[in-house]
């Protein structure tokens, strides 16, 4: 029977400001900003690469990317993120990390 109250187990990680700035300090990891161009030319984090979630290319860009590395989104809010860490999940990425409440809650 059909459950409207079961909810999804999350296939990626949504890590504080203190955790994802640990993870990005691995050379090897991905950085991604998932905001519009705009967002991104505004101010971004160092070695960030800007792939707009909401853009026509976005899923065509993901599946040129290598399954094996360990990739941390993040957006304004963590919202987008969290959208697009799920999709890269059901892609079958498994190193997916999320700045939970996104660049506004970053302190460094």
């Amino acid at each position: 029977m059909f459950n409207l109250f079961h909810k999804k187990e999350k296939q990626y990680t949504d890590l504080s400001a203190e955790d994802f700035q640990r993870g990005i300090e691995d050379p090897k990891a991905v950085l991604i900003d998932v905001r519009t161009a705009g967002e991104f030319n505004s101010g971004k984090l160092p070695r960030a690469r800007n792939l707009d979630m909401m853009g026509s290319g976005f899923a065509n860009q993901l599946k040129n990317l290598p399954r094996d590395k360990a990739y941390y989104l993040y957006c304004r809010s963590g919202n987008r993120s969290g959208h697009a860490c799920a999709t890269m999940a059901e892609m079958g990425f498994t190193k997916v990390y999320n700045l939970r409440d996104g660049i506004i809650s970053w302190p460094f």
